[in-house]
């Protein structure tokens, strides 16, 4: 009997990290770290992302279905829009996910201080690993560049082509010419986002370089500035320009 007691209160003392345990367990299931579970994927789960751009600044959305390219715009643009570490660890366990609002909304203003103070605030972190988390933001965004900037050239310049035939399609109603005309302002408004959010995101992490060096002096800072340099380079000089559908977004200098 106390040898039965004994193991009773052993189960009870465990019973909590088994739980937590399997609640991990069940969310890594889904999808690695950090990433959007399998469950959750569908072809067009970034669509909102024309939505919302369009909806922002007072315009329709297309009505169209969205072509491979399109598509993989969609996908490829909502990792540059999410905020960098937005997420708190034990939410990318669970593959979080959510819409992030466009920069045209001018209830938002963007706070270029917010990820530094995230970075430095956040606790059990040593200074190396902040320097560290801020390098693989850096060089993450810089391997998604090329992709996505890739992809949008394909697609605006279809776009172009799409524009050129509209006086040519016979008997084109008026609902498909404006869903046609939807679609290329969606797309251009898609890129621009992405190129508003990456000029954004080199501010941020200058500004967390800055205060990290304040703080914590060390010489991996020179590696932080030169892929801070490397993006910003980029974001100043994307391989597609395109006329505006809408002002700047408002920005907060914090």
């Amino acid at each position: 009997m106390p040898e039965m007691s004994k193991q009773i209160r052993t189960w009870f003392r465990l019973r909590p990290a088994i739980l937590i345990a399997g609640l991990l367990l069940g969310g890594c299931a889904g999808g690695d770290l950090g990433r959007t579970r399998e469950s959750f994927r569908t072809d067009d789960m970034h669509r909102w992302i024309g939505f919302e751009a369009t909806g922002s600044v007072g315009l329709r959305a297309s009505q169209y279905q969205l072509t491979d390219k399109e598509r993989l715009l969609r996908d490829l643009a909502y990792p540059l829009i999410e905020p960098p570490h937005s997420r708190p660890a034990w939410k990318t366990v669970f593959g979080d996910y959510q819409p992030f609002p466009s920069p045209w909304r001018q209830v938002l203003a963007f706070d270029r201080t917010a990820y530094g103070r995230m970075l430095i605030d956040e606790p059990h972190r040593s200074w190396a690993s902040r320097y560290a988390v801020l390098i693989e933001d850096v060089r993450n965004d810089i391997t998604r560049f090329e992709p996505f900037f890739a992809d949008a050239v394909q697609v605006l310049d279809l776009d172009k082509k799409r524009n050129a035939s509209l006086d040519l399609v016979s008997d084109l109603s008026p609902r498909e010419r404006a869903d046609a005309i939807a679609r290329m302002q969606e797309n251009t408004l898609i890129v621009q986002w992405v190129q508003q959010c990456l000029e954004q995101r080199v501010s941020s992490y200058r500004w967390a370089l800055e205060r990290l060096v304040i703080q914590a002096p060390d010489n991996i800072a020179a590696d932080a500035d030169r892929l801070i340099n490397e993006l910003a380079a980029r974001a100043a000089n994307p391989p597609v320009v395109s006329a505006p559908v809408a002002g700047r977004a408002v920005v907060s200098k914090g």
